[in-house]
């Protein structure tokens, strides 16, 4: 398999994404912070490919990706207050959450019983994600190796391993989101992103 290359600005080739992906094969875009990997998010054999694709862990959960508070209903099983604050100051932006999942989704995406959510700040990537729903999306790297920042990047990678590349030409951000854990009270930093830890805070305590 040959990976193809589109351009992100192109309504045939979100079109011929939204196919792809909807098919069970796999479409890496530019974010706002790296360019991602998506898959279906209710296909277990879409998601195994993911970890196939990267040589990645399974047991690694993979976050999920949303255009829009009303989408949550499709992945989460409740959103916390915590949350529902940090998404109302973050998002779209640098920020997923991880919050209770809904058990119907495949078992693949976490080995436990929540999810990390995220509404990237992108508009090409909100559109795919207003059609076809919620994704479930990683980096578009082999796993352990450097964040893709062009589409060229990801070809250097995973070429001949996914379907296709929306070539959005180079991501402003190079920084990973920054990830909470909404599970737990107090909210936990997991990973420091591109938000920093000052401004997580102060939203958790704005009145």
């Amino acid at each position: 398999m040959k990976t193809r290359i589109l351009p992100i600005n192109s309504f045939n080739a979100i079109k011929e994404a939204l196919r792809i992906l909807q098919s069970g094969g796999l479409v890496a875009f530019p974010t706002d912070t790296v360019y991602g990997l998506a898959a279906n998010l209710h296909s277990a054999a879409a998601i195994d490919r993911i970890f196939q694709a990267k040589g990645r862990d399974s047991a690694k959960a993979i976050p999920v990706l949303i255009s829009h508070l009303d989408q949550l209903d499709q992945v989460v099983s409740s959103f916390p207050s915590s949350a529902r604050r940090l998404a109302e100051h973050f998002w779209p932006g640098a920020l997923t959450l991880v919050v209770p999942r809904l058990p119907d989704l495949p078992a693949n995406l976490s080995s436990e019983s929540t999810v990390a959510i995220r509404m990237p700040d992108y508009a090409p990537v909100l559109t795919v994600l207003q059609h076809c729903g919620p994704l479930a999306v990683t980096s578009a790297n082999l796993s352990g190796k450097a964040n893709p920042l062009t589409a060229q990047d990801v070809l250097n990678q995973l070429d001949g391993r996914i379907d296709l590349v929306l070539d959005g030409g180079r991501v402003n951000g190079g920084v990973p989101s920054t990830i909470v854990d909404c599970h737990v009270e107090p909210p936990v930093i997991l990973r420091q992103g591109a938000i920093a830890e000052e401004a997580i805070q102060a939203a958790l305590q704005d009145d």
